[in-house]
């Protein structure tokens, strides 16, 4: 993102920092596609996780031993749940392993985010 620094706290960093290698290029390829989408979010922890937040409503990604999941957006994932079933855990979990992922296209990460965090 060209012009758009976002300031990232220490406890997020540290995550960050921790995420295994194996996951750490999923979670680092949906951090930068959730702030493509909405850049003026906010990332903090919540949840003991990074969290996206825009103004109310929160995004939060958390990284397991299966991959990536994110989890907040109710309902609001730009159809992403009805093409992806497979992918829905639970009531509105969204659970990513890195093969899985690899054949999203980036435009519907961005979709999910905006209509996530839109207030």
């Amino acid at each position: 993102m060209v012009g758009h620094t976002v300031v990232v706290d220490q406890e997020v960093r540290d995550y960050i920092d921790a995420i295994p290698a194996e996951h750490r290029p999923l979670f680092d390829r949906l951090h930068r596609l959730i702030l493509e989408a909405q850049p003026q979010a906010a990332v903090i922890i919540s949840y003991k996780m990074p969290t996206y937040q825009v103004g109310k409503r929160r995004l939060h990604v958390g990284v397991w031993r299966h991959g990536v999941s994110v989890y907040g957006q109710n309902g609001r994932d730009a159809g992403f749940a009805s093409r992806h079933p497979a992918l829905i855990s639970g009531k509105s979990t969204i659970r990513l392993r890195p093969e899985d992922a690899a054949s999203i296209p980036d435009d519907e990460f961005r979709d999910l985010a905006r209509a996530a965090l839109e207030p």
